[in-house]
């Protein structure tokens, strides 16, 4: 094995700008630590009244119908008794959503009324969620498209990933406000003074030092001349970028701490020190190196190099890690190639991860195989077919926390990357929700909660890239015990020729209300050149939800997806249609099937 482990990230980004994005879909499922500003002011339907306990309207229901009556003919209004409730109140219905003055007058002769305890209006509660106000959000595409997204979002009501520390085992953190809330000591495991960059061997101090090479072939045969990459700050910054700030990016688990644990300097890293970095950051004992305080829970390892088989001293490590309860994320590598040959990718007890596009592909770069576990957004700066080193399609890469300095640290910043080490901390991420979520959970849990809910690529994947896409919410809700709810579907095909419009029904019965805030669309459509299609949702009452846009760039079959609408507005009961336009000549297909789950 070679004696050092080069970064798994492929990026030239150093100066490209993001170009602007479309805002994602509204309204979004969204931080639960953030209270609302301003709630909705819903008119009161229904009011709950508690009869004293000897009166005959506290357990018959005959009688809480009569006073109900009674009310009514006293203050004009059309009141009912509706049912009672489990600790014996009665709910009455106002008959229609009441003005404030008729409100009043309904509790004054509830109020009035010796046989009444007490009565108050029935009110609504909202989820405390806001979207987040990050000011590059939007540009987010990773956190909650329906394609290449990996569905964030909607996690957040539920967990995010607070009392989890992740140790980001990489090139140290360069200070940034957009993280510094989260950032917790970590170490300095690079035992050489001249790669550490910082006059001394190992140390307590994780400061990024930068990983530049002024020379070509300074860091061995083929090495390249290049600036420093702060690769462990973008790194962190998708774990746990600090949300609902009104500055940068949110973080994947933007509640849980990062411990930066430096291992990459001049030239890369060493094994020694890497494995010593996995031991010491899951509570190990490393000789010489003081006790690490505050051990974690999950550890990513957006690294690699090129070996056949896993090093003893890898494994070990890892192995000792797993023990102590720390799920392992390791990036499988940007070569193109078999994740096999390349390592701590090809170690055992690690989640491997592969790089999917914004479109749900196989990131070019990314290596695959039977080994990978997963895939996750990795993004692409470029197309395969630009000339390396260019950055052609910033938007499609991944954003994150960075730093301006050509060599040593400069001034904060952000820049898309892309790279199997920029999907890798994306499951770093969802392990420390899962964790925070439920702490008993073992890493060989995480990880095949991760998998088995992970969604199929819409897109392609040569090679092999796991169990799929993975997913945010439907892994939380799946270890939360929350994974219920009825399922409406239909799998008849109908055909989609060119230039036309078609629709598939779903009559849905048996429910009660309004549908949720967080309506499941899955999206099953068979489609050359998807491209041509737009994609609507539309609710009994005939109002249109968007679900997908057209787009002359997106050449990729079909489309394997699943949205996420508000439909909260919408009665549950009735015909919910899925409507699909071809709005361009040369390719056909149908719709296969769609499901809506409430």
């Amino acid at each position: 094995m070679a004696a050092s482990a080069t970064i798994a990230a492929v990026a030239a980004t150093y100066s490209v700008a993001l170009a602007a994005t479309p805002p994602p879909p509204s309204p979004k499922p969204a931080p639960a630590s953030q209270s609302m500003t301003s709630l909705p002011t819903a008119p009161v339907e229904k009011v709950i009244v508690t009869y004293k306990s000897k009166t005959s309207e506290a357990t018959s229901n005959t009688a809480a119908k009569t006073d109900a009556t009674a009310k009514a003919a006293e203050t004009g209004e059309s009141l009912s008794f509706e049912r009672r409730l489990a600790g014996g109140a009665a709910l009455v219905n106002l008959g229609g959503k009441a003005s404030k003055k008729d409100l009043g007058e309904v509790l004054d002769a509830f109020r009035a009324d010796p046989s009444v305890a007490s009565v108050e209006p029935d009110i609504r509660a909202y989820a405390m969620a806001v979207t987040p106000n990050d000011t590059e959000y939007t540009k987010q595409w990773d956190l909650f498209e329906a394609t290449g997204g990996m569905n964030v979002p909607g996690a957040w009501d539920k967990t995010t990933g607070s009392g989890v520390t992740v140790a980001v085992v990489d090139t140290g953190y360069a200070a940034h406000t957009d993280l510094a809330a989260n950032v917790i000591s970590g170490y300095d495991f690079i035992s050489t003074a001249a790669d550490a960059r910082d006059g001394s061997g190992r140390d307590s101090d994780a400061k990024d030092e930068g990983d530049w090479n002024a020379t070509d072939g300074e860091c061995g045969t083929g090495s390249k001349a290049g600036n420093s990459s702060w690769h462990g700050t973008h790194v962190a910054g998708t774990i746990a970028a600090t949300a609902g700030n009104s500055k940068g990016v949110a973080g994947i688990a933007y509640s849980a701490k990062i411990q930066p644990v430096r291992v990459l300097g001049k030239c890369g890293g060493s094994s020694a020190d890497i494995a010593d970095a996995i031991t010491w950051a899951s509570g190990g004992t490393v000789p010489g190196v003081p006790a690490n305080p505050n051990p974690a829970k999950v550890i990513n390892m957006s690294l690699g190099g090129a070996s056949a088989t896993c090093p003893s001293v890898y494994q070990n490590a890892i192995n000792g890690a797993v023990s102590r309860g720390t799920t392992v994320v390791v990036a499988a590598g940007n070569s193109n190639a078999n994740a096999s040959g390349f390592t701590p990718a090809n170690c055992a007890n690690i989640i491997n991860v592969a790089s999917t596009s914004r479109e749900g592909n196989r990131s070019f770069y990314s290596n695959y195989g039977s080994i990978v576990d997963v895939a996750a957004p990795g993004g692409e700066t470029r197309r395969a077919t630009d000339t390396p080193g260019t950055v052609t399609t910033p938007e499609n890469g991944i954003l994150s926390t960075l730093n301006s300095g050509a060599t040593t640290q400069s001034t904060e910043n952000y820049k898309p990357y892309q790279g199997t080490s920029m999907a890798a901390p994306h499951i770093a991420g969802l392990a420390a929700l899962l964790k925070s979520a439920k702490s008993t959970l073992t890493p060989a849990e995480i990880e095949a909660a991760i998998k088995s809910n992970a969604r199929p690529l819409p897109g392609t994947c040569t090679g092999g890239c796991g169990t799929g896409i993975a997913d945010a919410a439907k892994t939380v809700n799946a270890v939360t015990g929350t994974t219920g709810g009825t399922t409406f579907s239909n799998a008849t095909d109908v055909t989609i020729a060119d230039n036309s419009t078609v629709s598939s029904s779903i009559a849905v019965t048996g429910r009660t209300g309004n549908a949720p805030a967080v309506l499941k669309v899955d999206v099953d459509i068979k489609h050359t050149w998807r491209g041509d299609l737009v994609i609507d949702l539309i609710a009994p009452d005939g109002t249109v939800r968007n679900l997908k846009a057209s787009s002359s760039s997106d050449s990729a079959d079909n489309v394997l997806a699943t949205y996420t609408v508000d439909a909260s507005s919408e009665v549950a009961n009735g015909t919910w249609k899925l409507q699909v336009r071809d709005v361009a000549s040369g390719d056909t297909g149908y719709i296969d099937a769609w499901s809506l789950t409430f």
